[in-house]
């Protein structure tokens, strides 16, 4: 069928419908009347089916609005995005989407930095995009205007100023290098060492629980996994002096929380959970200089009361009151 004779078809069908409806209407406003009433709505059931009585319906509707056909439509001067625009906000729409989930996955235990840093990566690039400026077409301001500066709120801002801080505040730069493209090469030695400390701990538990009912005998985890605790330890601490002096840190001197969070969950389980114990080399020197200290006032008394010469005051009377204490004995003899 001619698609032309169709539409010229359909158009002469509805203008006879509104002539049909206009009619009736300037019936019932004869009649004193200005709603179709069941009188009038049994002669229209009579005249037409029900597939044209709905259609009347519409178009009388239609007509008591203002006589707009079709449906009703946006007002042309509402503000719309781009479809450059709209494309940059749907990527970072996915993008935030997508670190969100990582960042909240990551949560506990944490693992924040080494899993989460590509899509971090990927965020920053899309903000990126949407704030900078390409060459100097004027559909590029209108997008970073549209998306940043277009209402009070400014989600896609608060958005970008939440990852940012949150990353900030996690100290990311300590895990990754220089460019922020990777895990450092201390970062993956030490998530390294960590693993293995917790399998060594797994191991060693397996053998050691007997029975719930009993108390648990950590011995052997604290014997087997001591040299691994140590060189983790060790390790941990070697970074925090690194980080001291490389100041890489802008809130204090913390390493990454990844890092941190790893090293917390080990000297719990080490001390609390299985009540060991790592003797430190140090304490032997320490204990040497203490004593020594507290025996410093002994030996100086000791010493100075041995050294020193105990002199004997000798009186020696002089010859006058020699003289004189004889004559006075002489005078009692002579009494």
């Amino acid at each position: 069928m001619d698609p032309d004779r169709t539409v010229a078809r359909r158009r002469s069908s509805l203008l006879l419908l509104r002539l049909l409806l206009v009619a009736l209407l300037w019936s019932g406003l004869a009649l004193g009347t200005f709603s179709l009433g069941s009188s009038s709505h049994r002669v229209l059931h009579d005249l037409l089916s029900e597939e044209q009585l709905l259609k009347v319906e519409d178009l009388s509707l239609a007509l008591l609005q203002g006589g707009r056909m079709g449906p009703l439509s946006l007002p042309p001067d509402l503000p719309d995005l781009d479809p450059e625009c709209r494309e940059l906000l749907l990527d970072f729409a996915n993008s935030s989407a997508e670190l969100t989930g990582c960042l909240v996955r990551g949560a506990r235990p944490v693992r924040l930095c080494q899993t989460c840093y590509p899509l971090f990566q990927q965020v920053a690039s899309k903000m990126d995009n949407i704030s900078r400026a390409v060459g100097n077409s004027s559909e590029s301001h209108n997008c970073a205007r549209s998306l940043l500066m277009a209402d009070r709120m400014q989600i896609v801002v608060i958005l970008s100023e939440f990852f940012n801080s949150t990353w900030q505040k996690a100290n990311c730069a300590n895990c990754l290098t220089n460019k922020s493209e990777e895990l450092s090469n201390s970062t993956v030695y030490f998530l390294n060492l960590f693993n293995h400390t917790l399998t060594c701990f797994e191991n060693n538990l397996q053998g050691s629980a007997h029975s719930l009912l009993q108390l648990r005998n950590y011995s052997e985890v604290c014997k087997n996994c001591r040299e691994a605790y140590k060189t983790l330890s060790s390790l941990y601490c070697e970074m925090q002096k690194m980080n001291e002096l490389e100041s890489k840190a802008e809130s204090g001197t913390h390493l990454c929380i990844d890092v941190e969070d790893a090293m917390n969950i080990t000297r719990k389980l080490w001390s609390r959970t299985f009540n060991c114990s790592v003797p430190c080399s140090d304490t032997v020197p320490v204990i040497a200089v203490a004593v020594f200290i507290l025996f410093l006032p002994v030996v100086f008394y000791l010493s100075s009361f041995l050294h020193s010469e105990q002199k004997k005051r000798k009186l020696i009377l002089p010859k006058r009151l020699k003289s004189s204490t004889s004559f006075a004995n002489i005078q009692e003899n002579s009494h």
